[in-house]
């Protein structure tokens, strides 16, 4: 049976705008879609990347023949950082706008897809900055075609419409959500991914975690965003052992990937609140930590603060992570402490003082989750009430493991 708190009368959209090429071997389908985009007149791209990964994983070696045999030039931009910045995409929005590129294909993690979607709209708006977008001082209604080649699980920004980009004079990481920006193809390989280090591995799984633990218990969450938030958790439940245990084990790695882009979906769907909102602040002042440890911190505290407001759905979405709960309001300190040794258990066992942060940095957090541009809305899809104490507390709870 769904979930009873379910409002029937709540209209909800079933999002799923981009065709994504799923499965081992999928690469190879870049090679389609150089012939679509090819016959479309598109004869030169921008290519959005990190230093090396993209040639590391072996991406490189598929796509860069693909544009070839079908006559598309290509310049690349490989400057792009985890937790991009506005700099960086100012930087690659000019070296595009130079070559005349008509499309983006960002190749990586979230970070160089992210800064290849917010490429795509620069480009068309060359008037702004990619500080002013991420300040909604404009809102974009068209971006160039952008093609996304996923090689992470985690983030799953290549099947939806949101991308993150940090404004560094501000220590500001806001999100934007754009239908324009929904990739128009983009490609899950997980044989790309096989040389994700185990600490890499755990993060960007855990970024999948705390989608689907928000795109299920907001304020606007619907079965859709419920249903795929279940086989979220029981996936990388089953799985991320296994690739701890084994990076090769392609099997895994295809699972880990799949939990990843329907989180993706998910909260593209029911969208997202704490932990995201939460997060952002942490690595706008410390642009060196992975969001996804970032996340992992703060996600007992989390739960424990929103457990009583859907207890069932949170009991039944956990339960493959933390068994033999019962639904009830009173097992809020059960299941927090449940998550905090299942995060150990895969090698997660920082808290927010072993990365640095003291109680002296709680006041600015607190003030970067209210004042960062779009985290206001994330904070209002909360299932209690964002209060500066709520958050507050939520940073305090997080210091230290309890």
């Amino acid at each position: 049976m769904y979930d009873k708190k379910i409002k029937l009368d709540q209209v909800f959209e079933l999002r799923t705008k981009t065709t994504d090429y799923f499965g081992l071997g999928a690469i190879k389908k870049i090679n389609d879609i150089a012939k679509i985009l090819s016959g479309e007149g598109i004869k030169k791209v921008i290519i959005v990347a990190s230093k090396s990964a993209y040639i590391k994983t072996g991406a490189w070696d598929v796509i860069e023949p693909a544009l070839k045999d079908n006559g598309i030039d290509y310049v690349i931009y490989n400057k792009i950082t985890p937790n991009p910045t506005d700099t960086c995409v100012d930087e690659a929005t000019k070296v595009g706008l130079n070559f005349g590129a008509q499309a983006v294909i960002g190749i990586g993690g979230g970070s160089p897809i992210d800064a290849a979607k917010s490429v795509a709209i620069m480009i068309k708006y060359p008037q702004y900055t990619t500080a002013d977008l991420y300040e909604f001082k404009f809102t974009p209604d068209s971006a160039l075609p952008i093609i996304a080649i996923n090689t992470t699980h985690g983030t799953g920004t290549e099947v939806n419409r949101f991308a993150v980009v940090s404004i560094e004079a501000k220590e500001y990481k806001p999100a934007i959500a754009y239908d324009c920006i929904y990739p128009r193809f983009s490609i899950d390989d997980p044989a790309l991914m096989t040389g994700l280090s185990a600490e890499q591995t755990v993060f960007v799984s855990v970024d999948a975690l705390n989608h689907v633990t928000e795109a299920a218990t907001t304020s606007v969450a619907s079965p859709y965003s419920i249903m795929m938030a279940n086989e979220t958790v029981k996936l990388i439940a089953e799985y991320l052992p296994r690739v701890i245990g084994n990076p090769q084990d392609l099997e895994a790695r295809y699972y880990l990937t799949y939990a990843s882009a329907i989180a993706g979906i998910s909260f593209d769907n029911g969208l997202l609140h704490f932990t995201h909102a939460l997060e952002h602040p942490l690595s706008a002042i410390k642009p060196e930590l992975a969001h996804g440890l970032g996340l992992a911190m703060i996600l007992p505290a989390v739960v424990k603060t929103i457990y009583a407001a859907y207890p069932e759905r949170m009991a039944t979405l956990f339960a493959p992570i933390v068994p033999g709960l019962n639904g009830t309001p009173d097992e809020a300190e059960k299941i927090a402490s449940g998550i905090e040794s299942w995060l150990r258990a895969v090698g997660v066992s920082q808290k927010l003082t072993d990365e640095g942060f003291t109680e002296k940095h709680i006041e600015r957090l607190v003030e970067l989750a209210q004042e960062t541009p779009s985290l206001d809305g994330l904070l209002s899809l909360a299932p209690v009430k964002s209060t500066a104490e709520v958050i507050r507390n939520i940073y305090k709870s997080s210091l230290k493991a309890s």
